[in-house]
């Protein structure tokens, strides 16, 4: 996990507005476990298949990262990411799981938590 500081560099170089917001309001809000997860580079975020969630056994699962469509899922969970293809978003309403993207659960929830898939 990153400290204060280096999560305050990391985010002035952040060229995607959306993304610092979402570091800005974790860090805002003793989140810093979601703040270093989704602080680091595009590259080395997680990118999570839709049947691998399956094998999660949390109800609420955070992805700092992008979720892929490859797999199903059969159980409904909450699901809250930094992006998702559109096939595996269908595959989610369609198994009657929730999505939304971190941004839109920070401002929503200051104390989000969940599984935080690596």
């Amino acid at each position: 996990m990153l400290t204060k500081t280096k999560i305050n560099r990391r985010l002035k170089q952040k060229t995607n507005s959306l993304l610092a917001e979402a570091i800005f309001i974790a860090k805002k809000n003793n989140l810093k476990e979601i703040a270093s997860a989704i602080a680091c580079s595009t590259r080395k975020q997680a990118k999570i298949n839709v049947g691998k969630l399956n094998e999660i056994k949390a109800e609420v699962i955070i992805v700092p990262g992008k979720i892929l469509s490859s797999g199903e899922i059969t159980k409904k969970v909450k699901v809250y990411a930094l992006g998702c293809s559109a096939v595996a978003l269908e595959k989610l309403k369609k198994a009657g799981c929730e999505y939304k993207s971190i941004l839109e659960a920070l401002k929503k929830d200051n104390k989000l938590k969940g599984h935080i898939v690596k």
